[in-house]
């Protein structure tokens, strides 16, 4: 079991910066893929970026360049790094730790981007 707490969210003018953390508790945290999501209103779920144990990365087509995960394995966090943010970035962002067959969420955390 993997309890995630996510914190850093918050309301950011256009071409602003934010940073997301998402805090891990329960289980071997490096054995985990870690990922962020995020689901705009009336929107599907989507893959922002996600994390191997050994710090291999993917991003979504819409971030790529402008947002960096990475993560803390000693302190068992996960971070995001979004920078040059757009309003169409305005989501419910949420910390997702995958292990095999299992995923486990965090609450979200709110982040919109003011035009």
């Amino acid at each position: 079991q993997v309890q995630l707490v996510e914190s850093g969210g918050g309301l950011v003018q256009f071409g602003g910066s934010l940073r997301l953390s998402c805090a891990a508790s329960g289980s071997i945290f490096s054995n985990y893929v870690m990922g962020w999501y995020r689901q705009a209103p009336g929107k599907q779920r989507e893959l922002v970026a996600r994390i191997t144990g050994f710090g291999r990365t993917v991003y979504g087509d819409s971030v790529m360049g402008r947002f960096t995960i990475s993560r803390d394995n000693t302190g068992n966090t996960v971070f995001l790094q979004m920078n040059s943010l757009k309003p169409e970035d305005t989501a419910v962002y949420y910390c997702n730790a995958h292990l095999s067959f299992a995923d486990y969420w965090g609450q979200g955390t709110q982040v919109t981007v003011s035009s």
